[in-house]
Parts: C-alpha cells; structure tokens; sequence
C-alpha cells in the first residue's frame, strides 16, 4: 500500500533493535517518506516527561512501539525486575502519551512469552489468559501483556484505535550474538561457529533438548508488522508465526551441520529448558490482513550463520 505510507509521519521505537532495522527495511521497501527514528539517546521512553517530548517534538500520525528490554533464559533469570519494569514503563507511556495526543494509530509489538506455561499448542490467542507464564520468562512476558489489556480498555473508554501483534520466537542476520543477551538461535550459532574455528571436542547445551520452539525470520515479522499497520484495526490480539515448530535437540544437531563442528554436544541438565512448547496459530492474522511467512527455515539460518561470520564484532559487542 504505497499510498498508506507516503504521507503519514511514522515513528518506530526501537528501531535501531533486531527487528527495528527489518522494519526499516520493510518500509524502505514502500517508499515510506516521512519516518522518524528516535534513539534511547533522543528520548529515553522509561520517562513520562521525555516520552510527551517524543510526541511533541516529532508529531506522529501511526506509532511502530518495538523498543524493548529482552534477553534469553538467562538473562531473565538475571535481571527479572529490570526487564519488568523497563517494558512496562515503556509500553505504559508510549501508549498513553498516544492516547492522550489523540496519535490516528499505535501498533504495538508483544510478545508469546505471555502466553501460560502449558498453552495447548498451537497457542491461539484466546489462550493468553489462561494460565500463568514460563516462570523464567514471565516477568517480562507479564509487562508486554499489560499493554495488550491498556490497549483494549483506552479503545473501550476513549476510542484509541491501538492494535497488538505478537511475533513468534525471531531469528537472522543483525540479531544480538552478545551471550549475556542472546536467544537461543544466535547462542547456539556462536556456541558452534567459535567451538569449529577453535577446533574443540564438545560443545556445552542448558536443557535436556526435549522443549521446542517456532521461529519467524526476521523481515517475515517486520511485514506482518507492517501489514497490520495497514489492514488491522482490531482489537483482538494477532500471533505473527511461520508454522515451523522443532525440537530444540533438532535445531543444535541442524545448526551443528551448518557451522561444520563436528564435536559433541554435551547437555547440561542443570539448566532450565524454559517453556515446554511454543508454536503459534498464525490463521487470525492470515484473515486479518492477509500475513504468511514466506522464509525458508534451512535457509534463513544459513543466511544467519552467513552474517554472523562475517559481522562478528558488531553482532558480539550488541546488549540491547
């Protein structure tokens, strides 16, 4: 929808993160003439007063909300509070602040960590509330959902017209490679591309390899972002998936093949595997404006592997 864009001022929060540069790209794609960028540096969204600023200062007509606090099993288990407060905060005003300027239209990008412990897979949306997340995770699983529900009741009392889309596990190039922060995708690539160039015998995993996970390439979720920006008012939540469920033991032995390490893999049991399952009914956002992954799993983590040697520094030295 070339049209939709060319004359609205759009803001995206965060989008110097993962899946910000993806939605840049996406938007570059559309020949988006008026989109703002602001950094943490320019307004920092944990503050009431930067985040009024924000508004003020670049007049958006449509609000991409991706900023976000995020880290795998361990850094959720390091730093719970933080990652809580921090996207609540964020959310909460960004949100609000729209609501209150009367900003045409939010999107605001959550997440399947809110979705309970033992969702019946495959996790349809109607699901989000009935139970209570993966304990590592639901801190910040918890903080993304609250704006889900501050989204519905502004639209129930003011009329804000705020939608809610939740991506599936993201991996591909420009990910966080930094171990303090990575997800499993990138962890797993580093583990194995570091363990083949220094010829090791073994690798190390957390888990026992028996959880599984969906993963969404990256520019597949920025096009399901944008296509709600264009097509969805709703005010339901939408899952963005790629139907591509697989053993956490499947995805290692995988990426131990693409990386060429040819030692063992060692489990370390001690550690949490995190949520028992997570694979998403991706058919509401299919109806609702028309999103399918189109990204082949093989070959989105070649293309992954494929830039992470060859950005090595910049993706190790990424925290946030």
């Amino acid at each position: 929808m070339p049209g939709f864009w060319s004359d609205r001022r759009v803001v995206v929060t965060g989008a110097g993160g993962f899946l910000g540069h993806a939605v840049q790209r996406g938007l570059i794609r559309r020949e988006a003439e008026h989109v703002l960028v602001p950094t943490a540096a320019d307004y920092d969204l944990r503050d009431r007063g930067a985040v009024g600023e924000m508004y003020a200062d670049l007049q958006p007509e449509l609000v991409l909300h991706l900023a976000a606090r995020v880290g795998g099993i361990g850094a959720n288990q390091l730093r719970p509070g933080e990652l809580y407060l921090d996207n609540l905060l964020m959310g909460t005003y960004v949100i609000d602040e729209a609501r209150l300027r009367e900003t045409p239209k939010v999107v605001v990008v959550g997440t399947i960590c809110s979705y309970p412990k033992h969702t019946p897979v495959p996790f349809r949306e109607e699901s989000l509330w009935q139970g209570y997340p993966e304990e590592t995770n639901a801190p910040y699983g918890l903080a993304k959902l609250a704006q889900l529900v501050q989204l519905q009741s502004n639209r129930a009392q003011y009329g804000q017209n705020g939608v809610y889309v939740m991506p599936t596990n993201l991996y591909g190039p420009g990910d966080k490679f930094n171990a303090a922060v990575s997800h499993v995708i990138p962890a797993l690539i580093k583990k194995c591309v570091d363990a083949a160039a220094e010829r090791a015998d073994h690798i190390e995993v957390w888990g026992t390899g028996s959880a599984s996970r969906e993963f969404l390439y990256v520019d597949d979720a920025a096009e399901g972002v944008l296509l709600a920006a264009e097509h969805y008012d709703g005010a339901e939540p939408v899952n963005l998936g790629a139907q591509q469920e697989m053993p956490i033991k499947d995805l290692v032995e995988l990426i131990v093949e693409l990386t060429g390490f040819d030692g063992e893999i060692r489990w370390d049991r001690t550690k949490p595997d995190g949520q028992p399952r997570r694979s998403v009914d991706p058919s509401r956002a299919a109806e609702a404006f028309g999103f399918k992954a189109t990204t082949d799993f093989r070959t989105g983590l070649e293309t992954t592997i494929s830039w992470y040697r060859e950005n090595k520094v910049e993706a190790e030295a990424r925290t946030h």
